[in-house]
C-alpha cells in the first residue's frame, strides 16, 4: 500500500489511528469508532493484526456505495496481508464473503433455495416446536434460569443445523467448533484446530450427499458438486460461514433481550403494540453494536475519489455498518432507540451482493425467540442487577455471556 495519499486538494491525509480490540460492556457504542465518525467521513485505521493501514468509511451513503461498487474487491483481500481484527486469516475457496461477481452469484445460487421466504415459512412450525421444547424445560425447572445457555444459544444453533442438514448426533461437536472459531480468546492455534475439525467434517458430509435429493444445504451442495456446478473446495468454503452464522443470532438476541429487560419503555411498547413489533425489531437491529470493530476489508482495484481523498488502487478499505446505522443525516437522534422510527434503512444485515445470505432465517429466529420468551414469561426480569450481567470478552461478535433471569 502506497504512502502517497495526498488529498485532491493538496492537504495532508488523515492520520492513521490505532484501533485496539476493546472489551465493552452492555450495548455501549465503541468510543474509538465514535471518535472516528466525528473526525470525518473517511479516516485511516490500523487494527491489532495484519499489516499496514486501511481507509474506513462511516457514512451511510458511502458504506452503501463501497459495498455495491465492483471497483472494491473482496477477492483481492485473499491475495495479501491487510490490517485486520482477527489473529487468523485463511480464506477458503468458495467463501461467499470473499467472492466477487460473477462467481458470487454462481456460489450463492447453489444454496439460495434453502433460505428463501417460502422455505422459512415451511420451517416456521418446526422452529416454533424446537423453541417451545426449550422454553418448556425452563418453565418446568422454574426460576432462576440462565437464558443464553438454556435458550438463546441452543435454539439458533439447532435451527441452523436443521437447515444445513447436520445430524443430531454431530450437533454438539459442530457447535463447539463454531464457538472457538469466532472467539479471539484462544489465539490462532485454537481457531485453526477448530476450523480444521469443522471443515474436515463438512468435507465428508458434502461428499456423502453427492446423490441426495434432500433440500438441506449439505444435500444441495453435494448434488451441485456432483453436477459440476461447484468444485468440492468451493462447496466446503461456502458451507462453513453458513454453519457458523447461527452464533450471531444468539448474541444479537441477547443484546435485544437485555434492552427489553432494562428499558421499561421498550418493554411497554412490545407489550402494548403487538402489531408493531417488527418496527421495534428493526430499530434494535439498527441500534445494537453487534460486532467489535469492523468486519472484512475490500481492496480498491483502481483509483477512486471520495470526499476529497484519492483511494489508490491496492489500498485496503473498510466500511462500518455500525457507524452507518448511527449516521445522523439518515437517522435523527441516532443514539436514541425510537421504536416507531420510519423510515429505517438500517444496514445491520449488510448491503449489496454481500447482504446476509441467511437474513430471512435470522429474522425468523429473532422474532420467534423474543416473542416466545416475552409472551410465555410476561413477568420476565433480570435475576441480577444490570451492571452484573457478564459480557463476552475477546470476541468479534458482541453479546451477553450469561443472562440470568427470573419471572
Amino acid at each position: 500500500m502506497t504512502e502517497d495519499t495526498t488529498t485532491l486538494t493538496g492537504q495532508a491525509p488523515p492520520p492513521v489511528r490505532d484501533w485496539p480490540a476493546l472489551d465493552l460492556d452492555g450495548t455501549e457504542f465503541d468510543p474509538v469508532l465514535a471518535e472516528l465518525m466525528r473526525e470525518g467521513p473517511l479516516t485511516r485505521i490500523r487494527l491489532p493484526f495484519g499489516e499496514g493501514w486501511a481507509w474506513l468509511a462511516t457514512r451511510h451513503d458511502d458504506v452503501k456505495l463501497i459495498t455495491n461498487d465492483p471497483r472494491f474487491s473482496r477477492t483481492e483481500v485473499t491475495k495479501r496481508q491487510v490490517t485486520r481484527m482477527a489473529p487468523h486469516f485463511k480464506p477458503r475457496p468458495g467463501s461467499l464473503a470473499f467472492a466477487d461477481q460473477p462467481d458470487h452469484n454462481r456460489l450463492r445460487k447453489a444454496v439460495a433455495g434453502a433460505f428463501t421466504v417460502s422455505a422459512m415459512k415451511r420451517l416456521r412450525p418446526r422452529a416454533q416446536e424446537m423453541l417451545d421444547e426449550l422454553v418448556d424445560g425452563v418453565v418446568r425447572d422454574g426460576p432462576p434460569a440462565e437464558l443464553v445457555g438454556r435458550v438463546l444459544e441452543p435454539f439458533p444453533i439447532a435451527l441452523v443445523s436443521e437447515v444445513m442438514g447436520v445430524p443430531a448426533a454431530d450437533r454438539e461437536a459442530v457447535h463447539t467448533w463454531t464457538r472457538q472459531i469466532i472467539s479471539t480468546s484462544g489465539g490462532a492455534e485454537a481457531a485453526d484446530r477448530a476450523k480444521n475439525s469443522l471443515y474436515g467434517w463438512i468435507t465428508e458430509t458434502i461428499r456423502s450427499r453427492a446423490h441426495s435429493t434432500g433440500e438441506d444445504v449439505y444435500s444441495l451442495l453435494g448434488s451441485a458438486v456432483a453436477r459440476g456446478d461447484l468444485g468440492a473446495p468451493e462447496a466446503v468454503g461456502l458451507a462453513g460461514p453458513l454453519q457458523i452464522g447461527g452464533e450471531a443470532v444468539t448474541h444479537n438476541c441477547g443484546q435485544m433481550l437485555y434492552l427489553l429487560l432494562t428499558r421499561p419503555e421498550l418493554r411497554q411498547w412490545w407489550r402494548e403494540r403487538p402489531g408493531e413489533r417488527d418496527s421495534l425489531l428493526d430499530e434494535m437491529l439498527r441500534y445494537i453494536p453487534h460486532r467489535s470493530s469492523v468486519g472484512l476489508a475490500r481492496i480498491a482495484l483502481e483509483d477512486v475519489e471520495l470526499h476529497g481523498h484519492r483511494i489508490r488502487a491496492g489500498d485496503a478499505v473498510y466500511v462500518s455498518y455500525l457507524a452507518a446505522n448511527r449516521d445522523p443525516d439518515v437517522f435523527p437522534e441516532p443514539d436514541r432507540i425510537d421504536p416507531g422510527r420510519a423510515p429505517n434503512p438500517h444496514l445491520a444485515l449488510g448491503n449489496g451482493p454481500h447482504y446476509c445470505t441467511g437474513a430471512v432465517l435470522a429474522r425468523l429466529q429473532t422474532e420467534l425467540l423474543l416473542t416466545t420468551l416475552l409472551d410465555r414469561l410476561p413477568d420476565l426480569r433480570l435475576a441480577v442487577p444490570a451492571a452484573q450481567v457478564a459480557w463476552r470478552r475477546r470476541t468479534m461478535i458482541r453479546g451477553p455471556r450469561t443472562l440470568p433471569c427470573a419471572w
